[in-house]
């Protein structure tokens, strides 16, 4: 869904990271994960959908290793913008990771539960290695100690929108992160 100038300037309070930016990070990002996997030739990334799409489609494009692409769908947040805490699957992968090397990739930390959820789901099907490449992360707010791999940008506390994420479904599209005018979302 494409959106009016003078929409987005309705509601997004600040650029954080203009495309730019990301490109030159997600390029970084894959030019890491390339090297690291550079012996491997059954490595599998799981993306979190949908947050994690543009990310993970700009990342897996630069990379230069053999790899699988999959997905798996959360949710966390109850009808309101607030984390439950609670993590329910609503769509798993179609790919067995027994025995294979897999990357979650993620678009944002927060609190935390969700990537922690994810690394105990896939640590039981006993992967051969498990990594986590994770877009954002907002340090003020993690409630759960999660191993992060490889990680993009650490930001603050703000709602932020654009490049996958998105506000009630709506500015993932964007090609910045922007944060979003706090009385959008209060």
């Amino acid at each position: 869904m494409a959106h009016s100038d003078r929409e987005v300037a309705d509601v997004i309070q600040e650029v954080l990271l203009d495309e730019q930016a990301i490109a030159a990070r997600v390029a970084e990002l894959a030019e890491r994960i390339t090297a690291d996997y550079a012996e491997i030739d059954d490595l599998v990334l799981v993306g979190v959908l949908k947050g994690a799409f543009i990310f993970m489609a700009d990342l897996t494009r630069r990379f230069k290793v053999a790899h699988h692409v999959d997905f798996i769908a959360l949710s966390s947040y109850n009808s309101g913008t607030e984390s439950t805490g609670a993590v329910r699957l609503i769509m798993d992968t179609r790919t067995s990771v027994t025995g294979r090397n897999v990357l979650i990739v993620e678009d944002i930390l927060d609190t935390g539960h969700t990537l922690d959820y994810l690394l105990r789901t896939f640590s039981a099907r006993q992967p051969r290695s498990l990594r986590t490449c994770v877009l954002l992360s907002k340090p003020a707010r993690l409630q759960v100690k999660v191993p992060v791999d490889y990680l993009g940008f650490e930001i603050p506390d703000k709602w932020v929108v654009g490049y996958g994420l998105d506000f009630a479904d709506k500015y993932r599209t964007l090609p910045f992160i922007g944060a979003l005018k706090p009385e959008v979302y209060q």
